[in-house]
């Protein structure tokens, strides 16, 4: 089988480094500058510096040389460039299976990937979503993880499981494409909560509550739009908000820590050198959620928190202020 990764970060490349033991596989980078160094060093410095590459993983800038003769392609940029990137391999090899491994919603638009996926192919195309709780570094190591393939189509779903399912990368099988990506969306607004909260000290007792409230706006959140609440309470929602929310290799809770510590937001950015979805992905859930009528007041502190010049300490106020209510 021939798998072609699209993005060169940590997770398209630790999921490249994992499907390579049992795969023909190549990882595209868009800048050649960057193909050489990981060429030259056998590891991927900028995004998993430390972690030797496969000796059985290809290194590529060329994207079209990458993306024909592929049995798969796999789009791991982050969300902002999912759509030019199914767009150009549409161009290229339009009937190749596709799977996505991106998470948040479209800024400006609110869409979920599939739905930007579903407007650049026909609507029948074989397509789905890789997602669930899963640090980059521990892929890349060969650690045990587990994650969720998603996909409208049962027969896709489950014949991409048993191709890309290996003891340490256990894949399992899903239907539900909507609420698998609104728990991979809004957690990540969920974990910089939980670095806010932990970089104040508030404990871990506050900390288990705020993940519990989050895990309930999303599932609020995901019913909306016709997710299933098994899904939310499986490895696409609550896995991935358990991992994001208390994980010190979570670059999400790394935002929140500093928002914590009084630094800027273009500061915080500047120094984590990564995209961190949730810092987009919050404006877009609390327009969502607004439009939808959904009640989701952690994504608006946090909101607030991004891009509204809310304060830390005014923010946890507001959301202790609220009145009581039944679970």
């Amino acid at each position: 089988m021939r798998i072609a990764v699209f993005g060169a970060g940590a997770w398209g490349t630790a999921l490249a480094q994992a499907f390579s033991s049992a795969h023909e596989t190549t990882l595209w980078a868009r800048n050649p500058e960057h193909v050489n160094a990981m060429q030259q060093s056998g590891e991927n410095a900028r995004y998993l510096p430390g972690i030797p590459l496969s000796p059985a993983l290809s290194l590529s800038a060329d994207f079209a040389a990458t993306a024909r003769g592929a049995d798969l392609h796999l789009v791991v940029t982050p969300l902002s460039g999912l759509r030019t990137t199914v767009r150009s391999l549409r161009q290229l090899q339009p009937d190749t299976p596709l799977l996505w491994a991106c998470k948040g919603l479209e800024a400006g638009t609110g869409k979920l990937p599939h739905e930007i996926v579903t407007e650049e192919l026909d609507a029948d195309a074989a397509c789905g979503v890789l997602t669930g709780p899963s640090f980059a570094a521990e892929v890349a190591r060969l650690q045990p993880t587990a994650v969720t393939l998603a996909a409208a189509d049962t027969t896709f779903a489950q014949f991409w499981v048993n191709q890309l399912h290996q003891p340490l990368l256990r894949i399992y099988a899903n239907t539900d494409l909507v609420g698998c990506e609104i728990g991979g969306a809004v957690k990540n607004v969920m974990a910089i909560a939980a670095g806010v909260s932990d970089g104040m000290g508030f404990g871990l007792n506050a900390r288990a509550a705020l993940i519990t409230r989050g895990l309930a706006e999303i599932a609020r959140l995901g019913a909306a739009l016709g997710g299933r609440p098994d899904t939310l309470m499986g490895l696409a929602g609550m896995g991935d908000l358990i991992l994001t929310c208390t994980g010190d290799l979570s670059r999400n809770r790394r935002v929140g820590l500093a928002l914590a510590a009084g630094k800027t937001l273009d500061d915080i950015l500047r120094e984590l050198g990564h995209v961190a979805e949730g810092v987009s992905t919050a404006r877009e859930v609390v327009g969502l959620a607004g439009r939808l009528g959904v009640e989701m007041p952690i994504c608006e502190a946090v909101h607030g928190l991004l891009h509204d010049g809310l304060i830390a300490r005014d923010a946890v106020e507001q959301l202790l202020s609220r009145d009581p209510k039944h679970e």
